[in-house]
C-alpha cells in the first residue's frame, strides 16, 4: 500500500428521488439539503404538501428494497429521535443525524433494527438535534465512567443507524456537527465519533474539529469487502481516507467489521493490517484505535436480508452458530466459543505486531 495520496474520484451516492416533507422544506437546513441535492444532479426533488411520506412498497421485498434504496427522504426528526440514548460499547450517547444507509452490504446490521422499507431519512432540524448534547456531557456510562477511555470525554456516536459520510455531499450535516463539537463551549470534555465505508473526506479536512472527532474507517478482508459491501468505497480508497484524516489532526480508528473466518482468514486480515500500517507509518502524532466486531445475525435480520439479497453467499446457518441472548432478551447467532477464542487471540497478537501504536477499544 503506497503512502502517497492518489487522485481518485470519491464514491458518491446520487439518489434517484428525493422526498421532502413540508415541515422539513421550511427549515433553513432543509432548504440547504434541497439545494445540495439539486447541485448533485438529482432530477426528481419532490417537496410534499404534508409531512407524511408516500408508501414505498412494491410488488415484493426485493423490489421494495430497490425502490427504497434509490430514495432519500428529508424529514423533521421527532422528539423520540432527538432523545439521546446510551450506545455501549461504542460511546456514551447516540446522536442521529440520519437513519438508513445507501450502501448495499449483504450483512447490513440495520436489517434487524429498522422497520419498513430501507429508505434513507436525513433530518432537517439539525440545530435541535445538536442542542440536546449539552445536558448529556459528563453523564455517560461508557467513556465518561471508564478509566481507560476517560481521555475521550463524553462521547457521542453519530453512525449508529447511518453512515453520515455517505450522505455528507447531500446534507452538510456531518461538517456542521464536527464544527459544532470543535468550537462549542462545552461544560466538560467531549468527543464525536462516527464510522464510515466511504472516502469523500475532503470536505472534512479543514474543519475546526479541535481534535474532538474520531473518524473510524470500516475495513475488512478483501474477500468480505469485495463480495458483501456493494455501493461503498473500495478498501484502498478507505485506507487512503484514513491517512488523510490522520494527517489533518483527526483522531482516527479502524472498525474491523464484521470479522468472518473466511478461508485463509489469517492471511487476508494480515494483509489488511499491513496495508493500514504502511498508510499511517509516517503520520506524526497518530491517535489510532481499533474496534473488532464479529459477524452475527438474528432470525429477523436473516429473514430481511434474504428478502433483499436472495442469492447471497453470506453464511447465516444457525447450525454453525451459538445462540446468545442480549441484555434485553433478544437472541442473536454468534460464532462458537472456540472460533471466537481463536479469532480474538489472533487479532490481539497481529495488532500488537503490525499496529503496535493502536489501542483496541473492545472486541465483540
Amino acid at each position: 500500500m503506497a503512502t502517497t495520496t492518489q487522485s481518485v474520484t470519491p464514491t458518491l451516492w446520487t439518489p434517484a428521488r428525493v422526498l421532502v416533507t413540508r415541515s422539513a422544506s421550511e427549515l433553513p437546513h432543509g432548504a440547504e439539503i434541497i439545494a445540495r441535492c439539486e447541485a448533485a444532479g438529482v432530477a426528481d426533488v419532490d417537496v410534499l404538501s404534508g409531512d407524511r411520506l408516500p408508501s414505498l412498497r412494491a410488488d415484493d421485498d426485493r423490489a421494495t428494497y430497490a425502490l427504497a434504496k434509490r430514495t432519500l427522504a428529508v424529514v423533521v426528526a421527532p422528539p423520540s429521535k432527538r432523545r439521546l440514548q446510551p450506545i455501549p460499547p461504542s460511546a456514551d450517547w447516540r446522536i442521529d443525524l440520519a437513519e438508513g444507509c445507501p450502501g448495499h452490504c449483504q450483512y447490513c446490521y440495520l436489517a434487524g433494527s429498522l422497520s419498513g422499507p430501507p429508505i434513507t431519512r436525513v433530518y432537517a432540524n439539525l440545530p435541535e438535534i445538536l442542542a440536546a448534547m449539552d445536558e448529556k456531557v459528563g453523564h455517560g456510562t461508557v467513556t465518561s465512567a471508564s478509566a481507560e477511555r476517560a481521555a475521550e470525554g463524553t462521547t457521542f456516536e453519530s453512525s449508529c443507524y447511518t453512515d453520515p459520510l455517505a450522505l455528507e455531499h447531500l446534507t452538510g450535516s456531518l461538517s456542521t456537527t464536527i464544527a459544532h463539537v470543535g468550537t462549542h463551549d462545552w461544560p466538560g470534555p467531549v468527543g464525536l465519533r462516527f464510522t464510515t465505508k466511504y472516502d469523500d473526506v475532503a470536505p472534512l479536512l479543514d474543519l475546526p474539529h479541535a481534535g474532538r472527532t474520531r473518524v473510524r474507517i470500516s475495513v475488512n478482508a478483501d474477500e468480505v469487502a469485495n463480495r458483501f459491501e456493494g455501493g461503498t468505497a473500495r478498501l484502498p480508497q478507505r485506507i487512503s481516507a484514513l491517512r488523510e484524516l490522520a494527517r489533518h489532526g483527526y483522531r482516527v480508528g479502524l472498525t474491523i467489521a464484521p470479522i468472518m473466518p473466511v478461508p485463509d482468514w489469517r492471511d487476508a486480515y494480515g494483509s489488511l493490517l499491513r496495508d493500514v500500517a504502511a498508510a499511517v507509518a509516517d503520520v506524526p502524532d497518530l491517535d489510532l484505535t481499533v474496534e473488532c466486531i464479529t459477524h452475527r445475525f438474528t432470525e429477523t435480520s436473516k429473514d430481511v436480508l434474504l428478502g433483499w439479497y436472495p442469492r447471497t453467499k453470506l453464511e447465516m446457518d444457525e447450525e454453525f452458530r451459538t445462540r446468545k441472548f442480549g441484555k434485553y432478551g433478544a437472541a442473536k447467532y454468534v460464532y462458537p466459543k472456540d472460533t471466537m477464542t481463536e479469532l480474538r487471540s489472533w487479532f490481539g497478537s497481529a495488532l500488537a505486531e503490525m499496529l503496535p501504536m493502536a489501542r483496541m477499544l473492545y472486541w465483540t
